[in-house]
């Protein structure tokens, strides 16, 4: 039976929602699992916003930093078992595909940094993101791994992206 997991959690810039990601699913998942995030097209940056809202909710935001998704595809680097894509298709983005053996699904979150208005506005977005993110990444977590075999595994992932 396996007892660690490693998961990546991709979108296009790798700035606000994967970063939120895999910061929600480091602390939450502990030791359990051990969470990625990177982008298709990185923009190199973290928002601000996104690691306010992580520092509210009390969430350890050392660390983080916006990569390739490259990065994963090394001969060195960990082997995933899952990668949830978190790009929203209604936002047009470009979603990375990931190749290989890991169980994908595609958790779309709209995107924060989006959002053009008062700052009030801003936040709020961002405030929604993570939420959608910690629910999901709860509801995920719950899910009994060990005794679940794939195709029931993969129809609750998709599930939870519906969520």
């Amino acid at each position: 039976m396996k007892t660690h997991y490693n998961v990546l959690f991709l979108c296009t810039a790798n700035s606000a929602r994967s970063i939120m990601a895999e910061a929600i699913m480091n602390l939450k998942g502990r030791p359990q699992f051990t969470a990625y995030s990177a982008g298709s097209h990185p923009s190199g940056t973290v928002r601000p916003e996104a690691l306010g809202q992580l520092q509210v909710a009390h969430i350890p935001t050392s660390g983080l930093r916006s990569k390739s998704w490259e990065e994963f595809s090394k001969p060195d680097a960990p082997k995933l078992d899952f990668v949830f894509t978190v790009c929203d298709n209604a936002a047009k983005e470009v979603c990375p595909v990931w190749p290989g053996q890991p169980m994908t699904s595609h958790w779309g979150v709209p995107d924060p940094a989006e959002v053009a208005g008062t700052p009030d506005q801003i936040e709020k977005a961002f405030r929604d993101a993570f939420f959608i993110l910690d629910r999901r990444i709860s509801l995920f977590l719950s899910l009994p791994l060990a005794s679940i075999d794939s195709l029931a595994l993969k129809k609750e992932l998709d599930s939870i992206g519906r969520q």
